[in-house]
Order: structure tokens, then C-alpha cells, then sequence
């Protein structure tokens, strides 16, 4: 499934009454010194730089103050050292350069750091490791941020976790993708990040699951309020026709480390996936006084096995039945995923009932959406397999 993340326009701040850069704030009265006082002569409007609406525009002199608080980026402060402020680059040498690949691997370390710590549940603050940066390579905090950013919107595609506070923004330097296919190929452990241990029993074939709705194995009684939390927030899910094709750089190393095959083998989240979404299911007919349909779901794959072409029957709250297939993943909604023959099959023969449920930024943070069929309207299909016969 291939699909940019949206972009926000930028947006202008609200009631910034503009300072112009040649405007007459009074001259003394010419009485009161017996001679008429001198005005300066005008003064060009400072050219400043704003998106606007993701078109570059050239304004004067009235986005000063604007551009003074820092609200847009502006390639001519160094030109005016007064307005650039606390947003000004620490190392004027490196203003508008691209990361060298030693800063870059300092900084994926850095990334990756921060991640297992987060994963981990050890504390960490963003700050610290922001300054240390800044004084290694000489950029700025927000050149540092956006490049947290930008290794963000790499790991989510790739199906890994990635940090809260530094939302992925896939504005890329070609030379980061190279960056973290080194960092990757040396620590192959960091595809662990954000799965459960052993110690949960996930991670073991057969399992036994247990719902803190239902109990442990299949729920025979579902009574009173649902847990919290069990409820998954709702998200969009990303168009199928993306206006920007990913680039080069971005398709190599998803074909490399092929997240949707690693999605796919992974049994512990397959299994946590599931039981978020099984959980999800009670939750949500207990929420809409159906506790006698949520007493009926069913964990098919847990009690039938794999190849009935979807994981979980479970209910609408009019009756209609539902037959949930589900994708999960640590990495973001435009992670790539696989469908299997039958499971297309089923999509088919049961297109009423059947639903693909993509469950996406595990464990900490999961969204959900569906897509119902037919797929093609939602994903772009391609065949990765074949099978030969005689």
C-alpha cells in the first residue's frame, strides 16, 4: 500500500498586527525646537520569505515582526542579524548545507537512543539530547528537530516505532535513507523496538489469550463497562493516489528491509494486534448495550487456526456479522502490508461482512481504520509471489 502522509498548511499567526519597516512613529514637534526636524530617508522593505498555502511568496516589510517571533523560515535573517532571535543557526558555516554523513549517523544513533529508552519506558528528555547535538555538529535546535522529524517519517514506513513529539515529516535529505541502512545493517536488534518480551506469552506459538474484557481464553461472560482505553481511536485512512511519489532513495530501502514481509512473520505482533483489536471489539458492542454480541466474538485464528481468511468474528451492534482481518504494525497508517489469496477470497465472497482492520503505531500510541471491499478502491494491489503448477 503506498501513501504520503498529508500535509498541513502552514498557517499565518492569528491577530499580528504587522510593523512596517518604514513607518512614522513621530517626529518631535517642530515648535518646540524652533526648526523643522529632519525625517530619515525611506527605507526599503526587508525581503522575508513565508510559506504560505505550500507556495513560496515574497512579502516587505509587514511580515517583520512576524518573522522577528519566528514564525516562518527566512534564508535572508543572516542578512539582518537583529531579527533572526532565539531561531538564529548557532553556526552560520552550516546555514543551508546538508547534513554531512557523520552528523547524520550521530544523529540516527541519537534517534534510536531516545527510541529504545521510550520503548523501554525509561526516562529520556528531548531537550538534552536536542543541545548535545547542537553543540557536536553546529546546527541549530529546529534543524535538529526536523531532522528527528524526518528520520520519524523514514521509521514509520519502514514499520518501526517512532518518537512521540517528533511527528514524521517526510521533507527528506536524499543522504538519510543511507544513514539508516548503515545503522540498521550494524544493529539488527533495533527490530525488536516496541514489541512485548518473552515474558508476555506473545511471543510463544499457541499462546493462551487472555482479554481483560472476557477473561482468559474465549470470553463466556462479558458484563458491565468496558475497560478503558480498550476502545481504539479512529484515524483516516491515507489515499491510495498519492499526490508525491515516494523517492528513490525511500523505495530502495523498503525494498531491502521489506517491512511488510517482517509485519508479516512476526508472530508476536500479529498476536498483539489481534488481541488489541479482539478487546477493541467487546469494548466497543458493551459501549452500545450489546454485551450479549460481545459475549459471541470469536478469536479465529486462536480457536480455528489461519486460513479461514480473517482473525476475528465479531458483530455490528444491529446484529450483522463481521468477519475482521487484521494488520498490525508498529509503523505508521502508510506502512506497507500483505494480503494472502484466501483473505482476498474471503473479501470477495463476503464483501458485506468482511473488513480489514489496520492497526498501526503499536504499542503505545495504536490508531485504527478500516477498508472494506472492494480493496482496489482503497490500496494499490501488486503481486510479490507466484505459485507454479503443472
Amino acid at each position: 500500500m503506498m501513501a504520503q502522509a498529508r500535509t498541513r498548511a502552514d498557517k499565518s499567526p492569528p491577530n499580528d498586527r504587522p510593523i512596517l519597516a518604514d513607518q512614522d512613529l513621530g517626529a518631535p514637534n517642530a515648535a518646540a525646537y524652533g526648526a523643522p526636524h529632519p525625517q530619515p530617508p525611506p527605507q526599503p522593505p526587508i525581503p522575508v520569505i513565508v510559506r504560505l498555502d505550500r507556495t513560496i511568496q515574497t512579502h516587505g516589510a509587514a511580515c517583520v515582526r512576524s518573522a522577528r517571533r519566528g514564525a516562518w523560515s527566512n534564508p535572508f535573517l543572516s542578512r539582518y542579524p537583529g531579527l533572526a532571535g532565539d531561531n538564529a543557526l548557532a553556526d552560520q558555516n552550516v546555514t543551508g548545507s546538508n547534513w554531512s554523513d557523520d552528523e547524520l549517523d550521530a544523529i540516527v544513533a541519537d534517534h534510536f537512543a531516545m527510541l529504545r529508552a521510550q520503548s523501554e519506558g525509561e526516562p529520556y528528555v528531548k531537550a538534552h539530547h536536542a543541545r548535545a547535538l547542537m553543540e557536536q555538529t553546529g546546527r541549530s535546535h529546529r534543524s535538529v528537530e526536523f531532522k528527528h522529524m524526518n528520520i520519524s517519517a523514514v521509521l514509520a514506513e519502514l514499520g518501526l516505532p517512532t518518537i512521540r513529539g517528533y511527528r514524521p515529516m517526510a521533507n527528506y535529505q536524499a543522504a538519510i535513507f543511507d544513514a539508516l541502512d548503515r545503522y540498521l545493517d550494524a544493529r539488527p536488534d533495533a527490530w525488536a523496538l516496541g514489541l512485548p518480551d518473552q515474558a508476555s506469552g506473545l511471543a510463544e506459538e499457541g499462546a493462551v489469550y487472555s482479554s481483560p474484557i472476557g477473561g482468559g481464553g474465549p470470553p463466556q461472560a462479558v458484563e458491565g463497562a468496558a475497560a478503558p482505553g480498550a476502545i481504539l481511536p479512529a484515524t483516516t485512512p491515507p489515499t491510495a493516489n498519492p499526490a508525491k511519489p515516494r523517492p528513490p532513495g525511500l523505495v530502495r530501502i523498503i525494498r531491502k528491509f521489506d517491512p511488510a514481509a517482517r509485519d508479516h512473520r512476526n508472530r508476536t505482533l500479529g498476536l498483539m494486534g489481534e488481541q488489541r483489536v479482539f478487546d477493541h471489539e467487546c469494548a466497543f458492542l458493551i459501549a452500545n448495550d450489546r454485551a450479549d454480541l460481545a459475549r459471541k466474538i470469536e478469536w479465529t485464528s486462536q480457536e480455528h487456526g489461519d486460513g479461514a481468511g480473517y482473525d476475528i468474528r465479531s458483530y455490528a451492534p444491529d446484529g450483522r456479522e463481521r468477519l475482521i482481518e487484521v494488520k498490525a504494525t508498529r509503523g505508521g497508517p502508510t506502512t506497507d502490508f500483505f494480503l494472502t489469496r484466501t483473505e482476498r477470497e474471503v473479501s470477495l465472497e463476503r464483501p458485506d461482512a468482511w473488513r480489514l482492520y489496520r492497526l498501526h503505531d503499536l504499542p503505545k500510541t495504536p490508531g485504527l481504520f478500516q477498508l472494506k471491499p472492494p480493496l482496489e478502491v482503497a490500496v494499490n494491489l501488486s503481486a510479490e509471489t507466484w505459485r507454479a503448477r503443472f
